[in-house]
């Protein structure tokens, strides 16, 4: 029988619900996700790195546990909330069930709690930290609610070495790996690209060593405006002026605007899901996008894509490099032609 769990709000807010895999106590900032499907994808996506992730649809882990559909190799996010855990999935290319595979990593998961009203407090009062306890909350759980903070997660998510990621062979991409998924060298392969990924702190030097035709910067996780990113923007103005095309992806793309000389600035909730319409200014043709982000860029001038719920900056071009906010080529396949057109200016 699942034991009891509770999630207390920095407000002071609370739930009670059950775990499912491990068990525990962590805190986290809790962040909802609006896809119906893509939960592997979205569990192993470094961009969640320091959140505890609020899935908005009732019905979590039908399809169980799929290691082909990872983005990366770990989960690092800090715990995961649902309405209803799916117990014994049912897919064909299924290994095993969702709360077994997070007792075997040591991943809290949540469930039986409300999440509609616990979706409904962040989409109103925004974003906010929570705790998860094995006891009914004190004092003391909101106060430590209240005090987390997420320090430099890029550093934790990015790479140690440099990595070669893609053997495509014609074009080589220097990729700068803020956390990237894989769909990102995926969809370079198939473009006949090697990718070789580089370290967050990678010096314009060393990224310059392999003669790469072209620079891509990936998504992640964080403040693009937090003081340990400055060497990160410093390095991409350094890119700017090598004449290369540069493509820039999620925090990728706040980070190439900051380069530029945009600000950046947090939402209120954010935008998480497979399901984000996204309006290309250009044609007025929208596109269904996959998103993981709490900023955005404030845009100075006209943006390429705008967000077709509330406006704001999804894209930017800067002539010979671009960027945008949300995740081509992963979930929703409209947008996979961005990667035809990063091909196209090099």
């Amino acid at each position: 029988m699942a034991r009891p769990a509770y999630l207390v709000l920095e407000n002071g807010k609370s739930f009670e619900g059950q775990y499912f895999g491990a068990e525990g106590e962590i805190t986290g900032e809790i962040v909802f996700t609006t896809g119906m499907t893509g939960y592997l994808e979205t569990l192993t996506d470094p961009g969640y790195c320091g959140q505890i992730i609020l899935q908005t649809f009732p019905l979590i882990g039908n399809y169980g546990i799929i290691p082909e559909d990872f983005e990366s190799t770990n989960i690092e996010a800090r715990a995961y909330i649902v309405k209803e855990a799916c117990e014994k999935p049912s897919n064909f290319r299924c290994e095993g069930s969702l709360g077994d595979y997070f007792k075997e990593k040591g991943i809290i998961g949540l469930c039986g709690i409300d999440t509609r009203a616990l979706t409904r407090i962040t989409r109103e009062n925004g974003v906010m930290n929570g705790k998860i306890t094995s006891r009914p909350p004190a004092d003391s759980d909101i106060a430590e609610a209240k005090a987390y903070t997420i320090t430099n997660p890029i550093m934790q998510v990015s790479p140690k070495g440099i990595t070669k990621v893609a053997n495509g062979g014609n074009r080589r991409i220097a990729m700068l790996d803020f956390g990237a998924k894989r769909g990102i060298s995926r969809e370079l392969e198939r473009r006949g690209c090697d990718v070789w990924s580089f370290p967050h702190d990678s010096s314009v030097e060393e990224i310059m060593k392999i003669d790469p035709h072209a620079i891509m910067l990936s998504n992640g996780p964080g403040d693009p405006a937090a003081p340990g990113n400055q060497v990160i923007v410093d390095t991409i103005k350094e890119l700017i002026k090598t004449d290369l095309t540069i493509f820039g992806i999620c925090v990728g793309h706040q980070l190439l605007a900051r380069a530029h000389g945009y600000e950046t600035k947090k939402l209120k909730f954010g935008h998480r899901g497979s399901n984000q319409p996204v309006k290309d200014m250009e044609t007025g043709r929208v596109y269904m996008t996959s998103q993981n982000h709490g900023y955005e860029v404030v845009p100075n001038g006209k943006s390429a894509f705008v967000n077709n719920n509330d406006g704001t900056c999804e894209g930017l071009d800067y002539g010979k490099s671009f960027s945008v906010q949300f995740h081509p080529g992963a979930g929703p396949l409209d947008t996979g032609f961005l990667f035809d057109r990063f091909m196209e200016k090099i």
